[in-house]
């Protein structure tokens, strides 16, 4: 069973995580246009790729960017760190509560 943060300490964590990025990344080939290319073999095609895409969405809009290979782990670091930025939102939630019940409003602390 994992220890109950206080408010101080989930938002001490939320500040660590450093780049954080939403979404999922997906693998993808493609077909090219190009008469006798290899991705248009009859008996052995060979599609181009593979090309990485980070889909994601933002104040409601949906989007996307294509990612180089080189860019693959740290883009995997940020969708990881932002997973556990919603964990944490979770957490903090329930400290407000649990401070709010243990304390009364009034005696919450606010930040200006």
């Amino acid at each position: 069973m994992s220890r109950v943060k206080s408010v101080a300490e989930v938002k001490q964590a939320m500040a660590a995580l450093g780049p954080m990025l939403p979404g999922s990344i997906s693998k993808q080939w493609n077909v090219c246009g190009k008469p006798g290319c290899r991705c248009k073999d009859p008996e052995r095609p060979k599609k181009h790729g593979p090309y990485y895409q980070l889909s994601f969405t933002v104040a409601g809009k949906s989007s996307s960017l294509f990612l180089k290979p080189e860019e693959l782990a740290q883009a995997r670091r940020c969708l990881r760190r932002y997973r556990q930025f919603k964990g944490l939102c979770s957490e903090l939630h329930a400290a407000y509560v649990r401070e709010a019940r243990q304390q009364g409003l009034t005696a919450m602390s606010e930040v200006e």
